[in-house]
């Protein structure tokens, strides 16, 4: 049997619009059940090709696809699937960024003693740095959001779905989970390593929302920066505020 009968059941097959993986073209069913529970994959009406290939594919496979950023694995993702822990990805991948700082910041104080590691835990320099990660992903998500919906929205008068966007860009923040390996296996090429996982998450977000709006990689890459831009004015902003929140963290 094919893998998106246990993503969709077949009621909510039918109410479904989903997106055909190599042209984009909408699409009422993924594939046709005939008796004897002999199902067929449906075939695209202007590309003539499957609809959704990845129906069959094992998630692995998938996974692989979605981490080279391929278009048809994104559409697969974010069109053809009822994958909904955006909410629970983006709460994880804050407390990976919000380690990360935190182990940054202990990176000068590490002791030998098991009494120091456990007294840290117990700070609230962890909770303090989850919270300014998340202000800093709300300035760049709600900046992306403007972006496009002046552009696409206003400008050229094109139908933006915000929440589908937002779903997105959540969803493409998958690769801030490696900063955990990354913190554990500290090695001379930590720094290196952490900018590739950040460009790395910037493609992902410039990809996801090329998939969304099937537009050009410029306008993708000119939101993406503007929601950097915006992101890093935050992080400078709580840097200096006149009760600097990461002084009072570090007191």
């Amino acid at each position: 049997m094919l893998a998106s009968s246990r993503l969709f059941p077949e009621e909510m097959m039918d109410k479904r619009v989903f997106r055909c993986v190599e042209c984009n073209e909408t699409a009422t069913e993924l594939h046709r059940d005939y008796s004897n529970n002999i199902l067929k994959i449906t075939i695209c009406e202007s590309c003539q090709k499957p609809v959704d290939k990845y129906i069959e594919y094992d998630p692995v496979i998938i996974l692989i696809d979605a981490i080279l950023c391929k278009t048809q694995a994104f559409r697969h993702i974010l069109f053809n699937t009822s994958l909904d822990i955006h909410w629970k990805l983006c709460v994880f991948c804050l407390l990976c960024e919000a380690y990360l700082r935190w182990s940054l910041l202990h990176g000068s104080k590490q002791s030998s003693d098991p009494a120091d590691i456990i007294r840290y835990t117990k700070e609230w320099e962890f909770y303090g740095m989850f919270g300014l990660a998340a202000l800093e992903l709300s300035a760049f998500c709600i900046s992306v959001l403007w972006f496009l919906w002046a552009v696409v929205g206003r400008l050229q008068g094109g139908k933006l779905e915000l929440r589908l966007l937002l779903r997105a860009l959540l969803l493409s923040c998958y690769g801030k989970v490696l900063l955990i390996p990354a913190v554990i296996w500290e090695h001379d090429y930590s720094p290196l390593c952490l900018g590739l996982i950040k460009l790395f998450v910037l493609t992902s977000n410039s990809q996801a929302i090329r998939v969304i709006l099937n537009s050009s990689r410029r306008l993708s890459l000119l939101a993406v920066c503007l929601g950097v831009l915006s992101e890093t004015c935050v992080a400078q902003a709580c840097k200096k505020f006149p009760w600097s929140i990461q002084e009072m963290l570090t007191d």
